[in-house]
């Protein structure tokens, strides 16, 4: 934690401060009134040396004296590659000062996901979700602020932060007034090179209820600061000229005051002079030269603290240095009397902070970029090495070795090799990338040139699927990637591929790698990712006999392992949208199963095979009307993302299946609220994904049922939710859902449009679950009057198949379509038979529409309130209305 504590120069520095301070007041005021109060973000722009420092520091001073627990970190330029950096700095003392036990008890299920990013804890040994950890951090700042209230945060030069931190800056900035803490952030403007780091840096000016933009101080400003150091006989022209050279540049004013006190001349108009002299003295070359002259060993000493940048312990640099450390001792006395390096506050620091920083950021710029270009290279492979023998680890010594030419070295390679994996076990994908970027510049020797390659594609999957596709590819290309490692280097481009919207692609590359295995574990992989990936394909040319292909290899399938549970799995799926016979669907899926489970390694969080198989699984089960097994499945999911911390499209995905079944289940209130959730993870992924296309349609679809079109058509309008549809399929068909919207919303041409498009990429795909797809029952109520012929033929297919299917659901509503095409008693029959099909069903909108439905045609009063009880606890307003004004016609 680098402690911001105010000195008497940095106080002086205060001049011309009076509307930040009263914003920092007013604050703290708001902070401090009561522990339910909302938080604030304020934020300080300025350019080097103009007090954003000093600013902090004040802040700290006057909320300490109001009894508030100030933590504060401070970002680094030779730092912002090393991942979490300042978030560690500002949340790690606080958490090693508890207990093991206190720590996971305040951070609860965040603690394991959290804890590593914070390096409170050992990392688990796969991948950490960068959204899941980020969550993680936020929530573990809402859980210490409830502890330590009134909590203040200080982050000085945020634009030296490290993109991790400022991900989770600008994420807690969203929703900082809920927070009940006040951050205080200072950063200069147009300083980041970074386009992620610049955006969250907007984001967080953009959260702010105060931004503050600070100017150099004026003349009469100076003037005061002047005498108030050097006494009041300084005189007006040697004031103007201080002014002058330092451009009214507070810490720079500070410095050359404190330099004039040095040479003990007289602040008079015949010393001005020799002013220009001492400012040069004081900065940049200046400040070089100057440090020259403490001596050799000084200077050395400097540099090596320079090149460490945190963790500058006397003994460390004095390694680095190579002196002994009675004379590194002697160095640092030098350099604190010199106000190069002070003292860090023991109270305050983290454990790998040391015993010394630099006494501002130009100081540790100037240094650094004074050490000579090879020796500052050599000093950071030296650096690496001694980071590691002193246990920080490959990460550590990564920021290093990331600094050192390439030079055929092999060791070199492993270390970075071992630093990505650190990185990627904590959630930092992007530093991760730039180690493996590193180790191939350095190069690899050619046996492990392939698995690099193959290690970095997997590490960009997530953010950069276009990089992944490059990578594997190339990595495919040379020897070295040999067997399981082949085989996953594979499936993880057509995973790419996939992610790229490039599945005909993702479907070639697997069938030409399964051509090249001998019949085995190997090739049955390959060939179910390839059926895998032409299954969820929604496009309207399938792959020629592909579920026959896929009927007679599942037929040889026992479930012994994973590749043949695979192909269960796939074959349920293809069977159940084909409208199969449902018994017989669920057979298959039940044989993909290890005593009603899914197999170790093919499970919601197991990277081998992904997510999609156990949602095909998943959904074969709830088209089937098994929704006590979708719904297990389902809700297994989204546990199995919440405890991993996965907070991304994975667990958006998952609240969008969990909302697909509570709305099979009839139960829409929860649908809705599930999917919303869904909607705003889908949100911070990315537009125009499956992901964001399931939790779109998903919703709309459950307004629709619960009557609340307008709100329906609000979203779709929002969200996008219109064509072109993705090349991936969605549950439910959207074509569908999207034609019921135009019907309701009164665009009649449109939404029938929209319903035979639909039912010509059923066709083609040979989709005919009238459940999956439901164009359908919709396209034969809109046509019952205008083309009446057309609609009888429709509702004798929708019979047909829903016999096929043969599910209460299917057949039921296959009824309920026919009895809307009939009059009279006719009419009644056959909506008396789908509400006794429906209430054997565990649809119960459905059943509740059924029996609304059947009222009207009997013209039964206990049949509508029957209805109306029903569609009220599936939360479907508009059947109740419509049901209620049907009774009051009674």
């Amino acid at each position: 934690m680098t402690q911001v504590r105010p000195t008497p120069a940095a106080s002086a520095s205060l001049w011309e401060r009076d509307e930040e301070l009263a914003a920092v007041e007013e604050a703290l005021d708001a902070l401090c009134a009561d522990n339910s109060s909302s938080g604030s973000l304020l934020v300080l722009r300025g350019e080097a040396g103009l007090g954003k420092t000093a600013l902090l520091a004040e802040t700290r001073r006057i909320a300490e004296t109001r009894g508030c627990t100030v933590w504060s970190a401070r970002g680094s330029e030779t730092l912002s590659s090393v991942p979490f950096n300042v978030v560690r700095q500002l949340l790690q003392p606080a958490l090693l000062s508890l207990m093991p036990e206190e720590a996971r008890e305040y951070l609860g299920d965040w603690y394991d996901i959290a804890g590593p990013a914070l390096g409170i804890t050992e990392p688990g040994d796969r991948q950490a979700d960068p959204q899941g950890v980020c969550d993680g951090l936020v929530a573990a700042v809402r859980r210490l602020a409830r502890r330590d209230w009134p909590l203040v945060l200080l982050i000085d030069d945020a634009h030296w932060a490290d993109q991790e931190t400022l991900r989770w800056l600008a994420a807690f900035a969203e929703h900082v007034g809920e927070q009940n803490v006040l951050v205080v952030v200072a950063r200069r403007p147009g300083e980041t090179s970074s386009g992620d780091s610049a955006r969250h840096l907007d984001s967080v000016a953009a959260a702010g209820s105060s931004v503050a933009t600070l100017s150099a101080l004026t003349p009469d400003a100076t003037t005061g600061l002047t005498r108030a150091t050097l006494g009041a006989h300084a005189d007006a022209p040697f004031c103007r000229e201080v002014w002058a050279v330092t451009g009214g540049n507070p810490y720079e004013t500070v410095e050359l005051l404190a330099k004039v006190q040095d040479s003990e001349f007289e602040p008079t108009e015949s010393a001005a002079a020799e002013l220009r002299a001492l400012n040069r003295a004081a900065r940049g070359g200046g400040l070089v030269a100057r440090l020259e002259t403490l001596g050799i060993e000084a200077t050395r000493f400097a540099w090596a603290a320079a090149i460490l940048g945190t963790g500058i312990s006397v003994d460390l640099v004095a390694e680095l240095a190579t002196m002994n450390l009675d004379e590194a001792v002697r160095c640092a006395e030098k350099l604190r009397t010199a106000r190069i390096l002070t003292e860090s506050d023991p109270a305050g620091v983290q454990p790998d902070d040391g015993e010394l920083q630099f006494v501002h950021p130009l100081i540790a710029t100037a240094v650094y970029n004074s050490i000579p270009d090879a020796l500052r290279t050599a000093m950071h492979g030296i650096a690496a090495r001694v980071v590691t023998d002193n246990g920080h680890g490959a990460a550590v010594a990564a920021r290093h070795l990331l600094e050192v030419h390439p030079d055929d070295d092999e060791e070199l390679v492993e270390q970075l090799r071992e630093a990505a994996r650190e990185h990627l076990a904590v959630g930092a994908p992007d530093a991760a990338c730039r180690c493996l970027e590193r180790a191939l510049l350095e190069p690899p020797l050619p046996a492990v040139h392939a698995r690099v390659l193959h290690e970095l594609g997997c590490a960009t999957l997530l953010t950069a699927p276009a990089k992944t596709i490059d990578h594997l590819q190339a990595a495919l290309a040379m020897p070295g990637l040999d067997g399981d490692a082949r085989v996953d280097a594979v499936y993880r481009l057509s995973q790419a591929l996939l992610h790229n919207d490039q599945l005909e692609e993702a479907v070639r590359t697997v069938e030409a790698e399964a051509a090249r295995h001998p019949a085995g574990p190997a090739r049955l992989r390959l060939q179910a990712v390839q059926f895998m990936w032409e299954g969820i394909h929604a496009g309207e040319t399938p792959s020629p006999g592909r579920s026959t292909r896929l009927a007679e290899l599942a037929k040889t399938c026992t479930g012994r392992d994973n590749p043949e549970r695979a192909l269960l799995i796939l074959r349920g799926f293809d069977a159940m949208a084909r409208g199969e016979n449902a018994e017989e669907v669920v057979e298959v899926c039940d044989r993909a199963l290890v005593n009603g489970r899914l197999a170790p390694g093919l499970g919601w969080t197991d990277p081998e095979w992904g997510i999609e198989l156990p949602m095909m699984l998943a959904s074969a089960y709830a088209y089937t009307d098994r929704l006590d097994r979708a719904e297990a499945l389902y809700n297994e999911a989204l546990r199995a993302y919440e405890s991993a911390g996965w907070s991304g499209g994975h667990l958006s995905l998952a609240h969008a299946y969990v909302g697909l079944g509570l709305r099979r289940r009839g139960r829409l209130r929860e649908a809705e609220a599930s999917l919303r959730k869904s909607l705003a993870l889908a949100e911070r992924v990315g537009r125009r994904l499956p992901l964001h296309w399931s939790a779109t349609c998903n919703l709309v679809d459950t307004l629709l049922l619960r009557g609340h079109v307008q709100e329906a058509w609000d979203i779709a309008d929002q969200y996008g939710f219109a064509p072109p549809y993705p090349s991936t399929i969605v549950l439910p068909d959207p074509r569908s859902v999207r034609g019921r919207l135009l019907l309701a919303v009164g665009r009649t041409k449109d939404g029938i449009n929209e319903l035979e498009a639909a039912e010509k990429a059923a066709e083609a795909r040979g989709h005919h679950n009238p459940v999956l797809a439901p164009w359908a029952v919709d396209l034969t109520r809109v046509l019952a009057s205008e083309d009446p012929e057309r609609a009888a033929r429709l509702a004798t297919e929708v019979r047909r198949n829903a016999e096929r299917l043969g599910t209460d659901t299917a057949i039921g509503e296959a009824l309920r379509c026919a009895s809307a095409l009939e009059t009279g008693q006719r009419a009644v029959r056959l909506a008396e038979q789908a509400v006794a099909y429906l209430e054997a069903s565990p649809c119960q909108y459905e059943h509740a529409a059924a029996r609304v439905e059947y009222g009207i045609a009997a013209r039964s009063s206990t049949e509508l309130r029957r209805g109306i009880t029903l569609a009220e606890s599936c939360g479907a307003d508009g059947l109740v209305l419509q049901a209620e004004a049907a009774l009051a016609l009674r």
